[in-house]
């Protein structure tokens, strides 16, 4: 009995995982678009804005979209949860409150690992353009042009805002609160350079190297942490089978002959 119920929860463990990692075509809805998915969310954030608003008003709250939205969403889990497990309504409540939190926070992290990728070709670009002779509002717009990701984008908006008379120097300096601190030595290299002459094309080699270091650091430390997020699926999904095909059967005999 116990091998059938681990085989059966096996297998449906099994079905979800592969349900969701399974590929999928490209569906009808991209060639004919419709539009009932979306209005079916909006009528929904609709809702949930209408009633978040409602309980601020209640509690004596001035009402924001983003803070009735998130308690108004919280609040329809809430009661939709105690419709089905009243036990469970407080989880759900609590899940639905904290997920807007947790996402933001895995947004950031992983921009900010796209940013430590991207950063060493981006330096490498600014040493080939400086090492042309390029002088630095030069250097920053074919870089703006090639760079990829969010620091592509933010050099394009500095060009922009060097276009419309700002100093490239202050236009510099807003970057890393846009992008990340990791960009913080390049344009601190780069604003010296421009506001002061100071020499730039040794500083961008170290840089280059240092964030080039850096990188390889933290990909050794993501590859020792693979065991570790391996551990779950062997535990749950390889022992298991493991067990069913070697131990079961050796049970299942050993039961048998002990009957006879």
């Amino acid at each position: 009995m116990t091998a059938a119920v681990l085989g059966l929860s096996w297998a449906c463990l099994v079905m979800v995982v592969a349900r969701r990692s399974a590929w999928r075509g490209t569906p009808i809805r991209v060639v004919l678009p419709s539009t009932e998915p979306a209005q079916r969310r909006s009528s929904l954030a609709a809702m949930a804005v209408m009633t978040g608003r409602v309980a601020l008003r209640v509690a004596g709250r001035t009402p924001t979209t983003e803070s009735a939205l998130r308690l108004g969403r919280t609040v329809l889990a809430t009661g939709a949860a105690l419709a089905v497990l009243i036990p469970a309504a407080p989880v759900v409540g609590a899940l639905v409150w904290c997920y807007p939190a947790f996402a933001e926070r895995r947004s950031r992290r992983r921009a900010r690992a796209q940013l430590v990728r991207e950063l060493p070709e981006v330096v490498d670009l600014f040493v080939l353009a400086v090492g042309a002779g390029l002088t630095v509002p030069l250097a920053v717009d074919i870089v703006a042009r090639r760079a990829p990701g969010a620091l592509g984008d933010a050099l394009g908006r500095v060009v922009g805002e060097a276009a419309l008379g700002w100093r490239l120097s202050d236009a510099l300096e807003a970057v890393p609160g846009r992008v990340g601190e990791e960009v913080r030595p390049l344009v601190a290299a780069l604003v010296a350079s421009d506001r002061y002459g100071a020499p730039l094309l040794d500083g961008l080699e170290r840089l280059g190297t240092d964030v080039r270091n850096d990188r390889r650091r933290r990909a050794e430390e993501a590859a020792r942490r693979v065991p570790v997020k391996l551990l779950f699926p062997l535990v749950f999904c390889t022992l298991p089978a493991f067990a069913l095909l070697t131990v079961a059967p050796l049970l299942a005999g050993s039961l048998r002959a002990l009957r006879l």
